[in-house]
């Protein structure tokens, strides 16, 4: 009762204060320990939590080929347990002491958190200091979970209405790259993979060299820089080479199309188009055209494919912001009885539309608001700050982007809008799937 009363308390705290957060500027402290640890730090006192998280930078584009699927597999591993916390204890101590945690792994990084009441952030600190020195990895472990991963994988792609879309995507999209697989990675190469294999992984990404340390909530900063250095000060740098990709995907020169046959019942049109990384200037204008395109029931896609035709029963747009070049994606769900063509002239039409005509001065100051509301909620939260202050230190190697993201996307014009729309958004680089009910195979 004690705990949940706890977690309540967080989350009310958590909800009065977004307001608050939201607009103000974000005053950091950063800094780098000996082992290459980069430290992050934000005091906010409108709540009595902290949210501690650590990003490494390793993606499944930094796996092997034949060995897909590692670093989403260490998502999972690093909540086995370590020398000093007993196999699957990891949850239940925070969850105990009033927090919340978890991970997440994409392309290109893999976020550890706990969001915790204040006076917990010397057991934060010590439980993720414990997975990077002291990671316990053993063959129990492994496999325990590889049968979490295989059984995720089951759930999530292959037995869910579309769920391989994005691995059939990016499987199209790229022909060179590492972002041609996905995260989840493939059962046969976690399957072959030995236990020393994963040492290995282990020991040359989860090391403080490669990952940064970010602290928001209602700390007291002198304080947190002594526990800090107490916990993770003594952890070995990593002496092993960190393995990044340099190939470049070479341009598409003609549209690539493909028919997937699922265990589905309505067809869905996905278009995918080639962009720069998240961190180009273009990609402020590219994200705020997918905003036109499909934010809410307004937006251009959804109120002439689902709205006004009544071709579709959903559609949107939106681009995978990745550190290398990625995608910007279209899709619609068909109505029952409608032709997948059908909905792709329309979707194609509201493209072309952008392409050939400024948007109005009245859209674009509808969509300025939006983009606004965005990245002010998007730093609404402790979590929220802390996420962003990592991404912006590892991606943009500019921390303080924080407070003038805004800025970059408000210098953006019409005019931007509709030139990247005609540079990126041509037949020739794209890649197109209808995805198609298996009893319609011929």
């Amino acid at each position: 009762m004690k705990r949940k009363l706890i977690v309540t308390l967080i989350l009310l705290f958590g909800f009065s204060a977004v307001f608050a957060k939201g607009s103000r500027k974000i005053k950091f402290t950063e800094y780098n320990l000996k082992n290459g640890l980069h430290v992050i730090l934000h005091k906010d006192e409108t709540a009595p939590i902290v949210a501690v998280t650590v990003l490494y930078h390793v993606g499944s584009k930094n796996e092997k080929p034949d060995r897909t699927g590692f670093a989403h597999f260490f998502e999972h591993l690093m909540f086995e347990g370590s020398k000093y916390i007993k196999r699957g204890e990891y949850f239940k101590i925070i969850q105990r002491n009033g927090g919340t945690l978890n991970a997440n792994t994409t392309q290109d990084r893999t976020f550890y958190y706990e969001v915790l009441p204040s006076n917990q952030l010397k057991l934060g600190l010590w439980m993720e200091s414990e997975r990077m020195l002291h990671l316990k990895i053993d063959s129990v472990g492994v496999e325990t979970q590889r049968k979490v991963v295989k059984e995720e994988r089951r759930q999530r792609l292959d037995n869910q209405p579309y769920g391989s879309v994005l691995e059939q995507t990016f499987k199209h999209a790229y022909k060179v790259h590492p972002y041609r697989w996905t995260p989840i990675g493939s059962f046969q190469y976690i399957d072959k993979a030995k236990l020393n294999e994963f040492i290995d992984f282990y020991k040359t990404y989860y090391v403080p060299n490669n990952a940064t340390l970010t602290i928001v909530g209602d700390i007291d900063i002198p304080q947190a820089e002594k526990w800090i250095k107490e916990y993770f000060g003594g952890i070995p740098r990593g002496t092993k080479k960190i393995y990044r990709p340099t190939v470049v995907e070479p341009p598409q020169e003609r549209e690539v199309r493909d028919t997937i046959y699922d265990n589905i019942k309505l067809p869905l049109v996905l278009e995918a188009y080639h962009i720069p990384s998240e961190t180009a200037k273009d990609f402020y204008a590219i994200d705020m055209l997918t905003t036109l395109l499909s934010s809410g029931k307004s937006s251009r896609i959804y109120k002439t494919v689902v709205d006004k035709t009544q071709k579709a029963l959903m559609a949107g747009s939106f681009p995978m912001a990745l550190e290398d070049p990625g995608l910007f994606l279209t899709y619609a769900i068909t109505n029952i009885g409608v032709n997948p063509r059908d909905v792709e002239i329309l979707i194609n039409r509201e493209l072309e539309k952008v392409k050939k005509n400024l948007i109005s001065e009245k859209e674009f100051q509808k969509l300025r608001n939006q983009i606004e509301n965005r990245v002010l909620s998007g730093n609404a939260t402790d979590l929220g700050i802390a996420i962003n202050l990592s991404k912006f230190y590892v991606f943009y190697h500019n921390t303080n982007l924080i407070n003038n993201q805004l800025e970059k996307y408000m210098a953006v014009t019409r005019e931007d809008i509709k030139r990247v729309a005609n540079k990126y958004l041509n037949k020739n680089n794209r890649v197109v799937l209808y995805y198609l009910p298996k009893g319609s195979k011929k």
